[in-house]
């Protein structure tokens, strides 16, 4: 990655995951911040009023909206590996991105790219078959979305095969290994939540192309979009702090796709 070019990126979040009266993560205070807002499609997360309520806030504050599909499993958080067929997969990441599209519509707003969540993501990274399934379901729906995943895996390039628009992204508050893969949920340390130590891993990554590994080596890491996970500890804090520290060193914040909508003018 040529770092001396990088004067933008990307910074998005998973968004829309409350459900009913059950509220996760601070959704109005993140979109305040990021640029763009993977929303939940009310398969892993999210029912639809309070989806809609999300697209709502994105559309207001001009921040692109993606659809986070991911596996049928509300109870598991769509994090459980599930052995889901061909044919159904693909039914269902279309289903999502069609019910996100929907709500979208309602708001003047339209959805713009896909982004797997939990575990359809870690599988469409490494399974050759899930990758496929879950491009052929995008490039299905509407070819102009844009996929974004985990840079050098097959979620990308079976995208790039469909002939999808690819954006690769980093993972903020998630430890990486040697490898540059990220290190599973399971394990102490996973998960960072210093937004100082996170803030300056990304500025890092920016202007130098690489992370620390929990091995303290540096791993080469090629990201258009940096993610915080909005149902993280102490998540807007640390999505400030990068974009804080970003807009310091000369770093604009700025969407991988257009906002692609408009406020409706009865809001």
């Amino acid at each position: 990655m040529d770092t001396d070019l990088m004067s933008s990126v990307d910074l998005n979040s998973d968004l829309g995951e409350g459900f009913g009266r059950w509220t996760l993560g601070d959704d109005a205070a993140m979109l305040g911040v990021v640029s763009s807002a993977n929303v939940a499609c009310g398969f892993h997360a999210g029912d639809p009023a309070s989806i809609r309520r999300t697209v709502r806030l994105a559309a207001e504050r001009g921040v692109a909206v993606g659809a986070h599909v991911g596996y049928r499993d509300l109870v598991g958080f769509g994090r459980r590996d599930l052995d889901v067929a061909s044919e159904e997969l693909q039914a269902d990441v279309a289903y999502q991105i069609g019910a996100l599209a929907g709500l979208a519509a309602a708001e003047g707003a339209r959805v713009t790219y896909v982004k797997p969540h939990g575990a359809l993501y870690t599988a469409s990274a490494v399974d050759g078959r899930v990758a496929a399934d879950v491009a052929a379901a995008v490039a299905a729906v509407d070819p102009s979305l844009k996929l974004l995943g985990l840079p050098g895996t097959r979620s990308l390039d079976a995208a790039a095969a469909a002939g999808l628009t690819t954006v690769a992204e980093a993972f903020a508050d998630r430890a990486y290994t040697p490898a540059g893969t990220l290190v599973p949920r399971r394990e102490p340390g996973a998960v960072l939540h210093d937004p100082d130590v996170v803030a300056r891993r990304m500025l890092r990554l920016v202007t130098e192309g690489v992370v620390e590994a929990v091995d303290g080596s540096p791993v080469e890491v090629r990201a258009d979009s940096i993610c915080v996970h909005g149902d993280s500890d102490g998540a807007v804090a640390m999505a400030r702090r990068v974009r804080e520290l970003l807009d310091a060193e000369g770093v604009a914040i700025a969407p991988f796709a257009p906002a692609g909508g408009r406020v409706r003018a009865d809001r």
